[in-house]
């Protein structure tokens, strides 16, 4: 089985480069003060990821998955490429590429697959609200 490739586009009335500054520059500052139940109760016990590229004046950030739970010992790793852009009424509109690279034989489910990224959206969300709340933060 090849690479599975998967793309997702959503929007946000928070400015691009906010939403830049506050997901992916101060993420590991950022979350666990908005998420400390989360973080503190996650069952993942481990996680590596090496930064691929990021481009603070493109907003763009990608990132490779390559050890930890998420991989489900069913992927030898997975790619993320995320691109922020500012939308003509202010806010944001972001893509985010994923290629999962399968281990031999591995089968894919694709609902393992939709619950991890329900999971980042519901972290987007958060931040987002964070950010809707707060509009000095990040500015």
């Amino acid at each position: 089985m090849g690479v599975h490739t998967l793309s997702d586009e959503f929007s946000s009335p928070v400015p691009a480069p906010k939403l830049f500054k506050a997901l992916i520059l101060d993420a590991d500052n950022l979350l666990p003060k908005l998420m400390p139940q989360a973080i503190k109760s996650t069952h993942i016990k481990h996680l590596k990821h090496k930064i691929d590229a990021i481009d603070e004046e493109k907003l763009t950030y990608g990132y490779t998955l390559i050890e930890g739970d998420d991989l489900l010992d069913k992927f030898e790793s997975i790619s993320y490429e995320i691109k922020f852009e500012s939308s003509p009424d202010g806010g944001a509109k972001c893509t985010n590429f994923s290629k999962y690279h399968p281990k031999p034989g591995a089968q894919i489910n694709e609902e393992e697959i939709k619950a991890g990224k329900e999971k980042g959206m519901a972290v987007y969300r958060v931040v987002e609200a964070y950010l809707l709340a707060n509009p000095e933060a990040y500015a």
